[in-house]
């Protein structure tokens, strides 16, 4: 940092070392008015970078919050989360270290105390900022993300020390088995989740906490420091901790099979006879719950779907119906095309449905559109056969998947799985679980008799549906598309492979589901391709534990 280090103690509680380079306590001390005199453009120079850095951890430990937010560049933002740094969070004796500075980018340690009332702790952790230009007045600033405060910290969240808002919980699993989120980290969310809902009935004892709190309801708080120990109550869940065990792997293992750039993966593993959720994991662990909450299109493993609306609506007898499958097909102007623009000739669904020819599909639509039913026709199939956005009641916060009316080439990308439809693991796993019970069962993470909440229904499969869904999956994953992913999973197993073209993203998103036994799983990996070669395997890892 600047040359000339401040050193003062006040009360003994604050020391500034430059050089050192650490800064700590709550009495400001130099710093943060920048008079000079012409507009700076460009990047800021490194020595811009330390001066700022310096002035800006000098005000936020001495409580300066006004003077610390002048030096970002949102200091309505920044301003009230800096003082509830030491009014709601109850932080005293902050120090800050500054780690390796790359550019304008600076990583940084703090070591402080959180004091309620009598109990103190002490309380460390690591962040970073960024120093950029301001475009107004040309000073270096930080640059204000609530991150800075707190790694963990999101938009319109806040850092609080209270008496937690409900016991601690121990979550078990189906047989019993502890889900600590150590051994399962992507359950951290989902636990989170729970114990805000069902802390108090599980019948445990609320702690002093640091928590991140955010404003929406539906987002548990999650903790930082536990000043106090709680006595946690028990909460058994549906999951199955040796199918979790193999689902944490899976997306580990896929995250990073698919780079650098892509990194993302999740799954989720349901019951068909019941629709218990036995894994739910993500990629990576602890942070958003990507694999409940996610919303991205599906790609072709909506054909299963699809296939249930042209059964539906006459456009298909079954299985063995006679379809076509060219190369290329014409929808309002717009070329839609097989995957190397391969073709079937003569082909049955069954054939069609295996090779995932998009171009089977898309020909449905005419028909639909001389009934006046093509933009509606999936959506309404989806809602009433496979509970899609029926707002489940899984006992943590989930999105149910989105399917709404289309018009254009919109319709005609929606029939296989693009446009605005909207999915994730939780839902296609649900939709495998559908096809292959006959009947859809909403899916749920804590028994419906802990809250008697009412759950979705919907109806029924039509007998010689739901055969022919389970024989144009089980062909999939026999001799189609999702063979070689499905090929060590053992007895009956049915797939539905899909890739999803995703705006800014060079690759495709990997979208796999299937079914083996009375257990379905569905997985999407960020840039991982083609449905078969990513998404795929981590399926049959999570089929084969169950």
């Amino acid at each position: 940092m600047r040359s000339g280090a401040k050193v003062a103690v006040v009360g003994g509680v604050f020391v500034v070392v430059a050089g050192g380079v650490a800064y700590g306590g709550y009495t400001l001390l130099g710093g943060g008015d920048d008079n000079t005199p012409a507009k700076k453009t460009g990047p800021p120079t490194a020595e811009e970078v330390q001066e700022t850095t310096e002035d800006f951890f000098a005000a936020w430990a001495s409580g300066d919050a006004a003077k610390a937010a002048r030096l970002t560049t949102d200091a309505a933002a920044a301003e009230p989360l800096l003082a509830g740094y030491r009014t709601e969070a109850k932080v005293s004796d902050a120090k800050f270290t500054a780690g390796e500075t790359l550019g304008s980018k600076v990583s940084f340690s703090v070591r402080a105390t959180v004091t309620h009332e009598s109990t103190s702790k002490p309380w460390s952790y690591a962040s970073e900022l960024t120093v950029v230009r301001g475009v107004k007045t040309g000073k270096a600033l930080v640059d204000w993300k609530p991150t800075v405060l707190h790694p963990k910290l999101t938009k319109g969240a806040t850092l609080k020390t209270a008496p937690a808002s409900a016991p601690p919980i121990k979550a078990v699993d189906r047989n019993g088995k502890e889900l600590s989120k150590e051994a399962y980290p992507s359950l951290t969310a989902v636990v989170d989740a729970l114990r805000k809902k069902y802390g108090a009935a599980a019948g445990g004892t609320p702690g002093v906490e640091l928590v991140v709190s955010s404003p929406d309801e539906n987002v548990a708080d999650h903790t930082l420091l536990a000043l106090t120990e709680g006595k946690p109550g028990e909460l058994k869940t549906t999951i199955d901790a040796a199918v979790q065990a193999a689902a944490e792997k899976a997306v580990q293992e896929a995250a990073a099979q698919a780079g650098k750039g892509a990194g993302q993966a999740s799954v989720v593993a349901v019951k068909p006879s019941t629709g218990e959720i036995r894994a739910i994991a993500n990629s990576p662990a602890g942070g958003y719950n990507t694999a409940m909450l996610g919303a991205q299109a599906p790609g072709s493993t909506m054909k299963i779907v699809s296939a249930a609306m042209m059964l539906e609506h006459g456009l298909v007898k079954g299985a063995d119906t006679k379809v076509e499958c060219p190369k290329t097909v014409q929808w309002n102007g717009r070329t839609f095309e097989n995957l190397k623009q391969f073709e079937l000739a003569d082909p049955t669904f069954r054939q069609a449905f295996a090779r995932s020819c998009n171009t089977t599909f898309i020909k449905a639509i005419k028909p639909l559109t001389d009934k006046g039913v093509a933009g509606t026709a999936l959506g309404e199939t989806a809602r009433k056969y496979f509970g899609i956005g029926l707002d489940w009641k899984t006992g943590a916060s989930s999105y149910d998947g989105k399917v709404p009316e289309s018009g254009g080439t919109e319709t005609a990308a929606s029939y296989i799985g693009q446009g605005k439809i909207t999915m994730n693991a939780l839902t296609m796993a649900s939709i495998s679980a559908t096809a292959k019970h006959g009947t859809f069962k909403q899916p749920v993470i804590v028994p419906q008799s802990l809250d008697d909440r009412e759950l979705a229904t919907a109806t029924p499969l039509p007998t010689a549906t739901a055969d022919t869904l389970r024989a144009l999956m089980r062909a999939d994953a026999t001799g189609g598309s999702g063979q070689k992913a499905m090929a060590a999973v053992p007895g009956d197993k049915g797939s539905k492979t899909g890739s999803a073209e995703v705006g800014g993203q060079s690759k495709s998103n990997s979208w796999f589901t299937a079914f083996a036994g009375d257990l379905a799983a569905a997985a999407a990996v960020q840039s991982g391709g083609r449905g078969g070669e990513s998404a795929g395997p981590v399926v049959a890892q999570v089929l084969k534990a169950g």
